[in-house]
């Protein structure tokens, strides 16, 4: 028995362009001790990297692929990284050979290093509720006369979409000069592609420039809302105040839901003029009757898939507010000056309401990798025993 070890070398989540290292371990287990130990050979071993697109059958439309043989013959040496995976492979690697010809004596093992770029022209990882995207760093393993055995780790792929490439001129400054540091560090930029496009992200999202937008319906103004920015990174908060005391209509309940759309491109719509699917990520409600100002902050989770397009899904953000207001004008309590009696305010018991709601569009970028992979359900590292 052999046993294989996978495990990246920095998290489990990368940037389209990003170079992934893996460290791949085979082991011979058996202690040098044993009476019956042996030494174990390896024909060959080879890695590399492939994503796997699955549509539901009931959303998505999809032309037909054929008879497609994906089934790995016993005694065939041309690995198929997506044998026995559901969907179809859209994007894989040219395979790297780790070896050929491996023997490993009891108690020995060898490591071997494992490294490719995460391909630009693929899409993000995604789950959604018609469409889903699944990276995976494939390593295929066999013995002479024997099937191959494949060891998987699924890993997540950030893709920044919307940004020239390169991001900008490889002798442009974008991050802010430090005047303490001596001007032969400051000039030992790292101009590799994904610090330039990490640096234009953080320039990108760091904009501030506050949107201001009228609240209003058929009655009239209800409120005034505020917004610093439009544009945001995973991991960030979103916050937005409002000024209830420039309102006409007295507003007695809002909330804002932070939501993604996921539509199908028309294309391959089931039925026409399919239904998009939302999804909602978080929710700030708050009672604001006599309120003047209010504000709320919603996080942006790490573990969501950043707005993207590819020839099959288009995934959108926004922001979904819902306001509760009421039809006729409502007096606030009046508390006399110099009344020293505690007094309670009860409010009314019937209230006619209207309610509305309204969307704003918003964009959501990727973060740095090695942030998001702090909240990553993958791992990063897989075994199996061969």
């Amino acid at each position: 028995m052999i046993e294989v070890v996978a495990s990246m070398a920095r998290g489990p989540v990368f940037l389209a362009g990003e170079l992934m290292e893996c460290l791949i371990t085979f082991t011979n287990p058996m202690s040098h001790l044993s009476t019956s130990a042996t030494s174990e050979m390896l024909a060959w071993a080879s890695a590399q990297i492939h994503c796997q697109f699955h549509a539901s059958e009931s959303r998505v439309a999809l032309p037909a692929q054929g008879n497609k043989q994906d089934v790995q013959a016993e005694s065939d040496t041309v690995l198929i990284p997506s044998r026995g995976e559901r969907g179809q492979c859209v994007l894989d690697t040219p395979p790297k050979i780790l070896f050929c010809d491996l023997r490993l004596d009891p108690g020995e093992s060898k490591t071997y290093s494992y490294s490719e770029v995460v391909p630009i022209d693929g899409p993000p990882s995604f789950r959604g509720q018609a469409v889903k995207y699944v990276y995976k760093l494939t390593i295929g393993c066999q013995r002479v006369n024997s099937p191959i055995k494949l060891l998987r780790v699924p890993f997540r792929v950030l893709v920044l979409q919307g940004m020239p490439e390169p991001p900008f001129p490889q002798d442009e400054e974008v991050s802010p000069s430090n005047p303490f540091l001596e001007e032969e560090e400051a000039s030992r930029r790292d101009a590799r592609p994904l610090e330039r496009a990490l640096d234009m992200l953080m320039v990108t999202t760091s904009r501030r420039c506050p949107h201001m937008f009228n609240i209003t319906n058929v009655r009239g103004k209800v409120a005034k809302f505020c917004i610093f920015k439009t544009v945001y990174r995973l991991g960030e908060d979103i916050i937005g105040t409002f000024n209830f005391s420039e309102g006409d209509i007295p507003c007695l309940q809002y909330s804002v839901s932070l939501q993604s759309e996921e539509e199908i491109q028309q294309q391959y719509q089931r039925r026409p003029g399919q239904a998009t699917s939302v999804t909602g990520h978080g929710r700030h409600m708050e009672s604001c009757l006599h309120t003047a100002s209010s504000h709320f902050s919603l996080p942006i989770p790490l573990n969501v898939t950043p707005g993207f397009s590819t020839d099959t899904v288009m995934l959108r953000w926004r922001l979904h507010f819902e306001f509760v207001t009421a039809q006729d004008p409502m007096e606030p309590p009046t508390v006399l000056q110099n009344q020293s009696e505690v007094t309670v305010w009860t409010g009314a018991e019937h209230v006619d309401v209207d309610t509305f709601s309204w969307d704003l569009p918003i964009k959501v970028l990727p973060t740095n990798p090695a942030l998001a992979s702090y909240m990553s359900h993958f791992t990063g590292s897989n075994s199996i025993n061969i």
